[in-house]
């Protein structure tokens, strides 16, 4: 038996009669029951509205599907059952049609208006959803009288589809067809995008969208949200998802997350991470969160005075992951004090060989743990540096601020004045 059907979309078919081999009407076309299929989400059922009900037919039992008439392979199909619900199953129709999901090509939440089928490796497959005018024009079927009237106004009517590759359902049941691509692009998407994202769908959709990510960007993707889209994020996260998530934040970004949280909850989140973590983020929150205390990191690419260039540079290959930011070394002695600083461009420039010593600035330029915000800014533009290192009231050095910190925390002034 060999099933014949070319590309056609669901608008086309839903609704459509459904014969048997011999010609006779069995139904009208219902829905679509969708399995993952190994390129594409494939049809395993198609779902027939009957005189006495819905039934279900096994697509290896459909010989013929156009958008004229869909045929079943004999005049009593053996796989013809009364069609019975099932957790967890999902249907095309019912579960992507009008539903929003994440367009991850473009980084936007769309709304799908129809979805494009078609035959690979004789399965019914999902190649496309049509997010456009056009689509919405077809379910209605008017698409033909709209090119009419697009072609009198010398207009075209353009086709917004987008291809199921890219395609990253947000219901709980749908989400089951996305495409490893599709995962794998959330996941390099810029945090901002997937925040705009975040706000911009339905509440119950969040903790479905964060479980596509990885616990890196999931948690780089919070701490770009406004302080109470953040809580509205975290209420529908478990703990142990929020810890993990905490664990891979950078130490600054977390202790700001925290901070916004009501106390008792931020301090439960505390002792359920990683301990050697959790004491850098409560160091954090012991400081004014507008001051450099508040906005530094402890993690920075630490060095000593008794090293060579090129194991620096080892060194550097062996901390790249951990620390925030590698355009400086800071050369700091057995107490945690500020010995000097040496560029990553200076350690690329010079001889494996050469002393640290010999290429570190001594008079660095720094600022104290309770400096304020002002205080930085002024510092990091006056000396043209990219983060600068903070001195804790004995000296030690306590961490870095880095520039993008300095602005993130000026950023809502701006857009405040801006907007008025």
């Amino acid at each position: 038996m060999t099933t014949e059907f070319n590309e056609i979309y669901l608008s086309a078919v839903i609704g459509r009669s459904v014969i048997n081999s011999k010609g006779d009407e069995i139904g009208l076309l219902r829905d679509l029951i969708m399995i993952p299929g190994d390129v594409f989400p494939e049809v395993s059922h198609i779902v027939i509205k009957a005189r006495k009900g819905l039934k279900t037919l096994p697509w290896n039992e459909v010989a013929l599907f156009t958008h004229v008439v869909i045929s079943a392979s004999s005049v009593n199909p053996p796989g013809l059952r009364i069609y019975a619900p099932s957790e967890g199953e999902i249907l095309v129709k019912r579960d992507l049609l009008d539903k929003q999901i994440v367009d991850v090509d473009g980084a936007k939440v769309v709304r799908v208006n129809d979805i494009k089928l078609g035959n690979l490796n004789q399965k019914l497959c999902i190649f496309s959803v049509d997010i456009g005018f056009r689509g919405l024009l077809r379910r209605l079927g008017y698409e033909r009288f709209g090119e009419r009237f697009a072609r009198t106004i010398r207009r075209d009517i353009p086709h917004s589809e987008i291809s199921w590759e890219y395609v990253q359902p947000l219901e709980a049941n749908s989400s089951k067809l996305a495409l490893n691509i599709a995962r794998d692009q959330m996941n390099e998407l810029h945090p901002a995008d997937l925040a705009d994202i975040i706000e911009n769908i339905p509440i119950h959709n969040i903790k479905r969208m964060l479980e596509s990510m990885d616990a890196e960007t999931a948690g780089e993707t919070i701490y770009e949200l406004e302080p109470d889209m953040r809580n509205v994020v975290i209420s529908q996260l478990n703990d142990e998802q929020m810890t993990d998530i905490l664990e891979e934040m950078e130490p600054d970004e977390a202790a700001d997350v925290l901070s916004d949280l009501p106390g008792q909850k931020a301090q439960e989140l505390l002792h359920m991470m990683d301990q050697e973590d959790a004491e850098d983020i409560q160091e954090l929150l012991e400081h004014e969160e507008d001051s450099a205390g508040g906005l530094m990191t402890p993690d920075y690419f630490r060095l000593t005075s008794q090293i060579s260039v090129g194991r620096a540079l080892e060194l550097l290959k062996e901390c790249a992951e951990e620390v925030e930011t590698v355009y400086y070394g800071y050369v700091i002695d057995a107490e945690d004090r500020l010995e000097g600083v040496v560029s990553l461009k200076q350690l690329l420039m010079n001889p494996p060989e050469t002393h640290i010593t010999d290429v570190m600035e001594e008079n660095v330029k720094y600022v104290r743990i309770d400096s304020e915000p002002e205080d930085l800014l002024e510092t990091l533009a006056k000396y043209d540096l990219i983060a600068v290192p903070v001195l804790d009231a004995d000296d030690h050095m306590a961490g870095i601020v880095t520039v993008d910190d300095v602005l993130a925390h000026y950023l809502p002034q701006i857009i405040k004045i801006k907007r008025r």
